[in-house]
């Protein structure tokens, strides 16, 4: 992907003379993208696969606004082995004055990482992401003989196994001219359980990681994740709400204003319900760059459970009426506040903040296609607004709101809580810059590079490599 993202840097660079016509002529017919996912993350290593668009624009008239777009993936992450799958349909057209946006996602995840609840609360510290006796995937830290006669020696504290199943539609229909209405439904799929480990060869024997030396084992032992969560469930999410949209482009605007607020609420099993509001806003800044005018972007976004308490297999959810990424999971990561390891942040309640100013660098023609370079550097910050399990965790913890595990002790050498409530509130912000190489202003290859500032929370150079500006 690195040789991928230099190429294209260096053809916009090279043949950026003939782009004089681009923002005046009209794209028509089909058009494809496709793109191997040559990626890598701490949280889940090297992605094999490939995903791409497909938008079908008819007489133009509509351009930079397909008439269709369908987009998919099939991807292997090496470290993690997660595997996905993924198939999208979006369109304002299909139905007349209504927009649908549907798909279909399964994901297996047999190492995936649950870090905690409450952000800085969850206090494992950088201590335990680095060096030689980290805790998070180490195969090299054994369990203490004093805790463990096991012969499955090898650690990965934080891990867990996932196996999901999403279908969603999504509709919206106009009210007014920029008002709209939304509504949806969404169906999932759990199957949570101990890590599924493959195992490595060591001295001509199978290591396989303790899946009893887990946090999550931890929490429920100690009655924190129940008994009706820790297994998985069925979530089905009804949803309504309005939309106001005076965007001039969705993929990449220039100006307009995109805000929703919405409810969203799960009549299956384990029942919640959590208002959502969003409000970003796009200004054209009026200095002369040949490319185009430079954009500064903001998104001021709110989630929280209103009533009831999320299912542990729901909490991470970032519920949104139009998925513009296959996953739509926070807090951190690549949709929300950047720089964070996956899935950091897990809380009922939160409030974020984004702004990046988008500069065009060079646009230019290549076989009949419209492209551009651009930069974006960034911030992110955000803040619990309502703790998840708030209770439970009170009730192990000693009188300074601290939580201490034994086995963690053990692994880490050291007399460290694993959750401090006091860290609840703590402001949580990173920033960092990205690069974005876009093919007819819709198909959009992205690249950020972002840092956490927050103590504790740093997982060093965090890199997201994908598609599509974050909002």
């Amino acid at each position: 992907m690195k040789k991928l993202l230099l190429t294209a840097l260096l053809l916009a660079f090279g043949l950026s003379a003939v782009a004089q016509e681009e923002e005046k002529e009209m794209k028509k017919g089909w058009s494809f993208g496709l793109l191997p996912t040559a990626t890598y993350s701490v949280d889940n290593g090297f992605q094999a696969g490939a995903f791409g668009d497909v938008y079908y624009y008819g007489d133009g008239s509509t351009y930079p606004d397909p008439l269709h777009k369908i987009s998919w993936e099939g991807s292997y992450f090496t470290h993690s082995h997660r595997m996905r799958l993924y198939l999208a349909y979006d369109s304002k057209y299909l139905i007349p004055n209504m927009r649908v946006n549907a798909s279909v996602t399964y994901m297996t995840d047999p190492l995936y990482s649950l870090w905690g609840f409450n952000g800085a609360a969850a206090t494992q510290g950088t201590n335990n992401y680095y060096g030689d006796d980290h805790v998070w995937g180490n195969r090299n830290v054994t369990i203490p003989k004093s805790l463990t006669d096991q012969t499955l020696t090898n650690v990965n504290y934080y891990g867990m196994n996932r196996t999901m199943l999403r279908i969603l539609a999504n509709f919206q229909g106009q009210i007014v001219p920029h008002l709209n209405w939304a509504a949806g439904v969404n169906f999932w799929k759990w199957t949570l359980g101990d890590m599924k480990d493959n195992g490595v060869k060591v001295d001509n024997e199978k290591r396989y990681y303790n899946t009893d030396a887990t946090l999550y084992r931890f929490l429920i032992n100690n009655n924190v994740i129940t008994e009706a969560e820790k297994d998985g469930g069925l979530a089905l999410e009804l949803n309504a709400g309005l939309v106001f949209d005076t965007r001039d482009m969705e993929a990449a605007p220039n100006k307009g204003i995109w805000a929703e607020a919405y409810l969203n609420g799960n009549v299956l099993n384990q029942r919640y319900l959590k208002a959502c509001v969003y409000f970003r806003h796009y200004v054209s800044i009026p200095i002369p760059i040949p490319a185009g005018n430079p954009v500064f972007a903001y998104r001021l976004a709110w989630q929280q459970t209103i009533a009831g308490e999320t299912p542990l297999y729901m909490v991470q959810n970032n519920p949104l009426l139009v998925q513009r990424n296959m996953i739509s999971e926070g807090f951190g990561s690549s949709n929300t506040i950047r720089g964070l390891r996956e899935n950091r942040i897990l809380a009922e309640g939160m409030a974020w903040a984004n702004m990046e100013l988008r500069v065009k660098l060079v646009n230019f023609k290549l076989f009949n296609q419209y492209f551009y370079v651009a930069v974006n550097p960034f911030f992110d910050a955000g803040i619990i607004t309502r703790p998840y399990k708030a209770e439970a965790l009170g009730k192990i913890a000693v009188d300074d709101g601290k939580i201490y595990d034994p086995m963690f002790n053990a692994l880490t050498e050291s007399t460290d809580p694993i959750y401090d409530a006091s860290k609840v509130g703590n402001l949580i912000y990173s920033g960092g810059a990205g690069l974005k190489i876009a093919m007819n202003q819709n198909f959009i290859v992205s690249a950020d590079f972002a840092k956490c500032f927050t103590a504790g929370m740093d997982a060093g150079l965090w890199i997201g490599i994908g598609i599509n500006y974050q909002f």
